[in-house]
């Protein structure tokens, strides 16, 4: 609990650094940035500025290949600083969630920006700071289907939705939405090899979330298992319900949840966030980090 309370209070760059991955990310911050702006709900605060302390970390995708010193290979801090001064130009805000909503979703469309905190808090309302903090996940550019943006629904299922007596009928419903559907699965109930190499121990396990794919392609016959980025976009403009096997997209992706090979739920976020899906939909009582700019749904299970 205390430990829960002191990230709580702490500065955005130790909150990132306590909930980040194993995957590899650099991280850059901003720290105690003031801006003026008039902002507030209240009658009170209207007419007038108030004193506004940003504080930011930014997690980013690694350099591939060495940054010979040269700024065009990194994320500029100017970045940062632009969102904010964007932001505030746009208009008057009532609400600071609004406005830390708006600068983070500005610094995520910088292509190597993964994660965004984002704090922001109030000087002047008294002796004290009123604010709050965000954390949003970057969602990568949608599939493009015959020239259009789509937007695919990626459903997780545990092990007991797999087994359902009612999962033809599930399948039905989730066709029915119009969206095309990508099944994602976890571990399959059954022992696994496990090794002290760590790199082996990962692929060996999403081989075996892939094997757990192919078992609930055997459910019903409209399911289609596939691998890559190029069967998901063929699958789809074939109308087909389509299983993810995770193994060759998550190791072949700069940034692929490989420290998460055992974790299906994670592994189906990030499938969702690469393809800025339309919502990702869990089982009850399956929980992921907060802070992902994806919907959530939850089903029984």
């Amino acid at each position: 609990m205390s430990t829960d309370i002191h990230l709580a209070f702490a500065h955005p760059e130790e909150r990132a650094e306590a909930t980040a991955s194993a995957d590899p990310r650099d991280r850059i911050a901003l720290r105690d940035y003031l801006a003026e702006a008039e902002i507030g709900a209240f009658q009170t605060e209207r007419g007038h500025s108030q004193r506004l302390m940003f504080n930011v970390v930014v997690e980013v995708r690694p350099p591939q290949g060495p940054i010979d010193d040269d700024v065009d290979r990194i994320m500029s801090y100017d970045t940062i600083t632009e969102a904010i001064t964007d932001a505030l130009a746009a208009g008057r805000l009532n609400l600071l969630e609004t406005l830390a909503e708006s600068v983070a979703e500005r610094i995520l469309t910088h292509p190597r920006a993964m994660r965004a905190f984002v704090r922001i808090e109030k000087l002047d309302r008294g002796p004290f700071k009123l604010g709050v903090e965000i954390a949003r996940t970057r969602a990568a550019t949608p599939l493009q289907v015959e020239g259009t943006a789509t937007h695919p629904l990626v459903v997780y299922m545990d092990n007991a939705a797999i087994a359902a007596p009612d999962f033809p009928d599930r399948i039905d419903r989730l066709e029915a939405r119009g969206a095309p559907i990508i099944l994602c699965t976890g571990l399959p109930d059954l022992p696994r090899p496990e090794v002290a190499v760590r790199a082996v121990q990962q692929r060996i396990d999403l081989l075996s979330v892939g094997l757990n794919a192919w078992a609930l392609a055997a459910r019903d016959r409209r399911c289609l298992v596939v691998e890559s980025r190029t069967e998901i976009d063929w699958a789809i403009r074939q109308g087909r319900t389509i299983v993810w096997a995770p193994s060759k997209l998550v190791l072949d992706a700069p940034d692929g949840p490989v420290n998460h090979a055992h974790n299906g739920p994670a592994l189906a976020l990030w499938l969702a966030e690469t393809l800025a899906a339309s919502a990702l939909l869990l089982p009850w009582g399956v929980t992921l980090p907060a802070g992902t700019r994806i919907p959530l749904e939850t089903f029984p299970g």
